[in-house]
Order: C-alpha cells, then structure tokens, then sequence
C-alpha cells in the first residue's frame, strides 16, 4: 500500500535528540497513566455501568438521568420547559445557581417527541453517518488509506455508546456523538455540513462551544477568512442564545435556592483520564491499561501529518486540559462530548511509536 502523499508521517524526520526527548515524555506519560488511579464517582466503576444493549436491571437510576425524565414527562402532558426546570431542580435538589448548571431545552423537547424509542434508529443512523464520514475523511487525507479500515472499525467503538439507552437522556451523549460527526465531515474549506452539525450539537450542550472557537482559530490561521467568518458568526449566535437561558434560569431562581460547588477542583491526571475512560468503551478494560490508550490516541492522532491529525491533536489535548482544571469526579460524563472522536487515534499510534523510535535511534531502527 502506498502513501496518498508524502510527508504524512509527523516524525519521520525529526532529528535525533528532539525525537529521543519526545519518545521519553512519550514513556513517561504512558507510565503515569497506567499509575493514576481511577476516580471515585458514584458510577465510577466499571461493574456499575449498564451494558450497550439495554439497561442493568439492578442499577437505580442517576439523579441526574431522573431529573430529565421527569422533565420530558411533563412536557409530553404540554408544560413548556421553563416552567418546569426549576421545580424538578428543587425537587432532588439540584442547584439553580450557577445557571449553566442547568441545561438548554433542545434535548428535552427531542426526546418529548420521539420517545426513548425513536431514539434508538437516531442513534443508530448518527453511528452509521459518522463511521461513513471518517471513511471518506481517511479516504482524503495525505496517508488515510494506511489507516482508512482500521480507523473506521475504531470509531464505530467510539460512537457505539450511541446504543447505550440507559444514557439517552444525558445531553454530552448526543453532543459526542455529534461532535465526532462533525469533525469527520469537515475538510478545509469544506465546512457546511460541519457547521450544520456542530451548530445542533451547541444547542444541546455548550460545551461544544471550543470545538467551534478551535476550528474558527484554524481556519484564521490558514487564513480562510470565510471560513473563519462563519465560525465566529456561529459562536456570536450561540453566546446571544446562552445568555437568554442564562436570563431566564436567572429570573427563575428564589433565595435560599441553593449555589451548586465550585467546578474547578484541579483535578490533574486523574480527571483527564477518568473523564475519557469512564464515558467511553474503555471503562470494560482495567484502569492500568485504559489509561495508556488514552494518550496513545492521541499520540496517533499527533504523528499523522496532516489537517485531521492536526484537528484531532488540539481537540485531545485542549479538552484534556479543561479536565484536568475543571470538573468535580461525579461530573465524568463531560468526557462523552471527546471521547467517540479520539478512539480512532489508536490506528495511528504503531505508525507514531515506530516512527519516533526510528528518528530517536538510527542505527538501531
């Protein structure tokens, strides 16, 4: 098989001491994160977490899950969301106070209309859509053929979590799964669908907003000023309609209405890794070995030249930054919004180890 274009492996020709540098902090990561060990979370462990399939009879359901059914309930018997949210927040309790601590509307009125079982073929034809776009995106890019059968069997373990009903109503699912779609269907200068994508996946979760900052800033810095353009136009809009939540939940809130705890808890290591591990497939497989495969993705993703691996590579790592600042153990679930896009890093990490440990040592290779 040969290359589509050269110059697609990143560390081919590194020079000798950076690339022996890089190989060390490479083994020292990979050994770190075998030793970090798993966060304490009230659905932490891997036992307690329901099966793809269906359901785990003899697991009680979140909170967080019960909040949204009572929601979607109520508005199936025709009560509008904000008249509801604040109340069902009271009733558990959940904070009201930030109010980011309580969601946009969008996934609730989907799932008031179509039920858990109309989104079962949803979830389904979002797995086939992005499993087909990342085949035609490694069909693209310089390389992407070495990589094209491997690195589509990888996401389609990435976004098979897509299945798991029991998390139909968790809002970072659905943005996950959305988000990996996107970043498949983009290209640079072919961005519409992309957009489109990404601009449903903010209405259900604003913490996809640095998805789209992140590809507005490349295609400024290809200086694709439309591009560019269209990326910020989609941010401004979003931040006017956040505010008009914000606005609201703000009017929505009494004294003695209880302040939710601080997000930022500095969690290092151990949230970067718990996040990603725990809302994905690899929460099956034991910590020690998880872990590494969490910065393998992205050292995959890191040694392929070219505009995929270059997306995916800020995307791991800046995502991977905010866990490590923010985020409190029982907030995991955040990782569902990067982990289906990361998995098929994993296809290019032999072609990165090999690649770093031949530029590193020569005469060895």
């Amino acid at each position: 098989m040969t290359d589509k274009a050269p110059g697609w492996d990143r560390f081919a020709h590194w020079r000798k001491g950076p690339a022996r540098l890089l190989l060390f902090a490479v083994a020292l990561v990979l050994a770190l994160a075998a030793l970090t060990p798993s966060p304490d979370s009230k659905t932490g462990e891997a036992a307690d977490v329901p099966s793809l399939t269906g359901d785990n009879p003899e697991r009680p359901r979140d909170d967080d899950l019960t909040l949204y059914d009572n929601v979607v309930e109520r508005l199936r018997g025709g009560e509008q969301y904000y008249d509801v949210i604040a109340e069902e927040h009271r009733k558990l309790p959940f904070p009201l106070q930030p109010g980011l601590a309580v969601r946009l509307p969008t996934l609730a009125y989907i799932l008031a209309l179509v039920g858990e079982g109309g989104m079962v073929p949803i979830g389904l034809a979002l797995m086939a859509l992005t499993v087909w776009a990342w085949w035609c995106r490694f069909g693209d890019e310089p390389g992407g053929e070495n990589f094209r059968l491997v690195g589509s069997a990888l996401v389609l373990v990435g976004v098979s979590l897509g299945l798991a009903r029991y998390f139909f109503a968790m809002h970072e699912l659905w943005a996950g799964l959305l988000v990996a779609l996107a970043l498949g269907l983009h290209r640079p200068g072919r961005w519409g669908w992309s957009l489109a994508v990404l601009a449903f996946a903010l209405a259900i979760r604003e913490t996809v907003l640095p998805v789209v900052l992140l590809l507005g800033a490349m295609a400024f810095w290809r200086r694709d000023w439309k591009e560019g353009a269209a990326w910020s136009a989609l941010a401004i809009l979003f931040a006017i309609a956040l505010l008009i939540h914000l606005h609201i939940i703000a009017g929505l809130v009494r004294p003695g209405d209880p302040v939710g705890p601080s997000w930022l808890t500095l969690r290092g290591l151990q949230g970067w890794i718990g996040n990603v591990v725990l809302s994905s497939n690899l929460r099956w497989l034991p910590h020690s070995l998880a872990g590494p495969l969490v910065f393998l993705m992205i050292l995959g993703w890191a040694g392929w030249k070219s505009p995929a691996g270059r997306t995916l590579t800020f995307f791991s790592l800046g995502y991977g930054l905010a866990f490590m600042i923010a985020g409190r153990n029982e907030n995991f679930y955040w990782g569902m919004v990067v982990a289906p896009a990361m998995f098929a890093g994993l296809a290019m990490a032999p072609m990165a180890l090999r690649s770093l440990w031949r530029s590193a040592f020569p005469s060895v290779a």
